[in-house]
């Protein structure tokens, strides 16, 4: 190591010159340039002189400190280093330094096991696999999880410092579910990590219930110097003593959580609990089922949908339900994918029949939001029959979902929405149980016709026939008799998410149902 800390700063100086190769640098240069670092970084103002530098030259090509700098004279005249890729700071551990690491790291080890010294494990692992790896040329043997691109770790070390400094901030925070950002000021208590993302629990002024804000959501933070920290009583341990993850409710009672895993993933959880609350209530040749005292959180939910299917929930009912749900939504994410090949070869029996029949076009969810929302507007009191483009474009933007765009594109990027109509009712009107041709839209060059089901259709609520490849020409009065005398009748039960898309001129008419309830939603496409 150098001598004093002021030969180290020469060396460093000296170093980020001869790094900078857009300059030609004379000794009086190097001279200058340090004696400027020592008046910046020591106050020292009397400079350095000639001989001084010529010596930190000198010792810095030599083996003496293990630089062996590659220093060259240009012209008689100019330093640089041969090296241009060259850096003092660049060069390993001497083989002394390692054997001291080695040293430090056999005396820290001896503290492994003890509580006060734990937190160190990690840090001792990394610095012993740092020194493995200079002493035998290879690769690091110890990968520790991280994420370099995790957004807002540039707040950790400030939170940090206004933690321990005991000191309140301005937090600028917008979360996932708000339309946008607010600013408060916030008492910080503790930096957490989980699942490797960072999150600060503290409490914002004035206010008793304690919150955790994770860090990619913070925008700014700037220290509050007029507001007095509200220390209050917070306790980590306790706090999180009940809960997997960082969500906490005070009013939120802890649950008794039992699951069932099966038995090629049981070892995982048992030698890896979910929680320290967790026991083995009863363990056979299928598997194991084990219990957790916890509150039913988002995390908890996560932890158990991350297992897939080897875990399932016995109790209690209400976190049973949630995530039965949210299965059968992932499964219906899947189920409801569609292809480009898919919708080609649905299009040509467009094409070839005048009908396609896209099943799973919307998932339950998207259908139970498209209820919701026209109950809301309607205030639960819905017309038989509701003009959409009237309403708020909010709902056309859910019923307009992702593969209903992407049908349309793939058919023609011309085609736009002109009519769109929810149908609460089957039709009672006479005309409608006749055979029939939507002649209104043949002034367009292109049309389409979209009925989206809602609900289930059979034959009790009035099933849908078509003529299939009647579609190609206006027809007469007493070619729709011909045709449809001496014709079968194409008709399928729908189920809730089907999408029939089909010429406007199909000949079509509907069955008498028995029953009122049909929810269908009638788009119209067109293009000039």
């Amino acid at each position: 190591m150098p001598a004093n800390r002021n030969a180290l700063i020469r060396y460093k100086t000296i170093d980020k010159c001869l790094q900078r190769r857009n300059r030609k640098w004379t000794l009086e240069d190097l001279i200058d340039a340090c004696s400027d670092a020592l008046y910046e970084y020591e106050g020292i103002d009397k400079g350095v002189s000639k001989r001084t530098v010529q010596s930190d030259i000198q010792t810095m090509r030599s083996d003496k400190l293990g630089y062996n700098a590659p220093i060259i004279v240009i012209d008689k005249k100019y330093y640089t280093y041969e090296d241009p890729n060259y850096s003092i700071t660049n060069i390993p551990l001497s083989e002394q330094d390692l054997g001291l690491l080695s040293e430090s790291i056999a005396m820290l080890k001896q503290f492994k096991g003890f509580s006060h010294f734990r937190e160190l494990e990690g840090m001792v692992q990394k610095l012993e696999d740092h020194v493995y790896s200079q002493q035998s040329a290879t690769n690091p043997v110890i990968d520790f999880e991280k994420n370099d691109n995790l957004k807002g770790l540039e707040y950790l070390d400030p939170i940090y410092q206004t933690i321990i400094k005991q000191e309140p901030i301005d937090i600028t925070y917008q979360s996932f579910k708000a339309r946008k950002a607010s600013t408060f000021t916030f008492h910080p208590y503790l930096l957490k990590e989980f699942r490797n993302r960072w999150f600060v629990i503290g409490k914002r002024d004035r206010e008793p219930t304690i919150l955790n804000l994770a860090l990619d959501r913070i925008i700014d933070i700037i220290p509050n110097e007029e507001v007095i920290y509200q220390l209050g009583d917070f306790d980590s341990e306790s706090y999180f003593k009940n809960v997997i993850g960082v969500s906490v409710s005070n009013n939120v009672e802890t649950q008794s959580v039992v699951l069932f895993v099966n038995h090629k993933h049981a070892p995982y959880i048992l030698t890896k609990p979910l929680h320290h609350s967790q026991k083995v209530i009863q363990k056979d040749h299928y598997g194991v089922t084990i219990s957790l005292d916890v509150q039913l959180n988002f995390e908890l939910e996560k932890e158990i949908l991350s297992y897939g299917e080897a875990v399932r929930v016995l109790a209690p009912n209400r976190l049973k339900r949630n995530i039965r749900e949210r299965l059968e939504n992932a499964n219906e994410n899947y189920q409801s994918e569609l292809t480009d090949k898919g919708i080609s070869v649905a299009f040509k029996r467009l094409a070839y029949k005048g009908l396609a029949i896209f099943h799973h076009t919307y998932t339950q969810r998207e259908i139970r939001h498209i209820s919701r929302q026209l109950n809301r507007f309607f205030q639960n009191k819905i017309p038989s029959q509701v003009d959409l483009l009237s309403l708020d474009k909010n709902l056309l933007n859910v019923v307009i979902n992702k593969n209903i765009t992407q049908i349309i594109r793939k058919k023609n990027k011309n085609l736009q929405l002109i009519q769109a109509t929810y149908f609460d009712n089957a039709p009672i009107e006479q005309q409608h149980f006749n055979w029939h041709q939507s002649t209104q839209f043949t002034t367009y060059s292109s049309s389409l016709i979209v009925h989206l089901h809602l609900s289930d259709i059979d034959e009790k609520n009035g099933l849908q026939s078509f003529l299939l490849g009647s579609h190609k020409h206006i027809h007469t009065p007493q070619n729709i008799d011909l045709i449809s005398e001496n014709s079968f009748g194409f008709k399928q039960e729908a189920s809730k998410g089907t999408a029939y898309i089909f010429s406007p001129l199909l000949l079509t008419k509907f069955e008498p149902a028995r029953s009122p309830n049909r929810k269908i939603i009638r788009l119209a496409f067109a293009s000039e």
